[in-house]
């Protein structure tokens, strides 16, 4: 990582620390709110611990932050009472319900759209480098990939609905009385994952010379044997040969 690098990654970390902080003083709800800071403390120490050895880009950094300071808003306020309403009238005279016809307070709607719109994009940066995948794959698991976090953070919110209950458990989950919130919220962030690697897959196409020739290749088959059973089969015998030469 270079010094430029390092600085642009310091800055975003102190303005976030900032944020943090701020919207750490007085909670609607404090136990909902370090609930929902626990992933949030995870992930920041994967992304300290990574940042030389792995550095990400500026622009993933970026994604990633715009997300996190979302998050801390929702957090501060619970998911379902963040007054965006409020805001709205104070600045236009007007609620953002009234002028999209909404009739709940869809601050974590929004968010888990963004979820899937701001974050596949450091996925697929991650993805990309380690499997160094190019052409369809290269967007298609990282779609994938979204889809199954967005999957795996409403299975741990059920998870610690059901484990603590009572109104932290409400808190937490703001499903506002939709049977249908934890389905509707994957939909949301998979949509912003489709829309943001769309964007992705036309500036390559129109910047990266070899865009289709990569496309075409990457759905070649690199291997003409089958696996499976006849795979098995093979390693056996390898085994076989390995211990009657010991």
């Amino acid at each position: 990582m270079n010094h430029l690098h390092l600085r642009y990654l310091l800055i975003l970390t102190a303005a976030f620390c900032l944020l943090f902080a701020g919207l750490a003083i007085n909670p609607h709800d404090r136990y909902d709110w370090a609930l929902e800071n626990l992933l949030v403390l995870a992930f920041a120490v994967v992304l300290g611990l990574s940042c030389r050895t792995f550095p990400l880009s500026r622009l993933s950094y970026t994604l990633i932050f715009l997300f996190l300071c979302l998050h801390e808003v929702g957090a501060h306020y619970t998911y379902s009472e963040v007054p965006y309403n409020d805001w709205m009238t104070q600045a236009f005279g007007v609620t953002l319900n009234e002028l999209l016809g909404w009739e709940r307070n869809n601050f974590d709607r929004v968010v888990h759209f963004l979820f899937g719109a701001l974050l596949v994009y450091p996925i697929r940066e991650l993805y990309c480098r380690i499997a160094n995948a190019k052409g369809f794959w290269g967007y298609f698991f990282p779609l994938e990939m979204a889809m199954a976090a967005s999957m795996l953070y409403e299975l741990f919110e059920w998870g610690a609905a059901s484990l603590f209950g009572g109104d932290l458990g409400v808190a937490y989950l703001g499903t506002q009385g939709d049977i249908w919130d934890a389905q509707k919220d994957m939909a949301l962030a998979s949509l912003g994952a489709l829309i943001t690697l769309t964007l992705v897959l036309l500036v390559n196409l129109s910047l990266n010379p070899n865009f289709r020739t990569e496309w075409r290749d990457s759905f070649k088959v690199k291997r003409k044997t089958p696996l499976g059973e006849d795979e098995l089969e093979q390693l056996l015998k390898s085994r076989e040969k390995a211990n009657t030469a010991l």
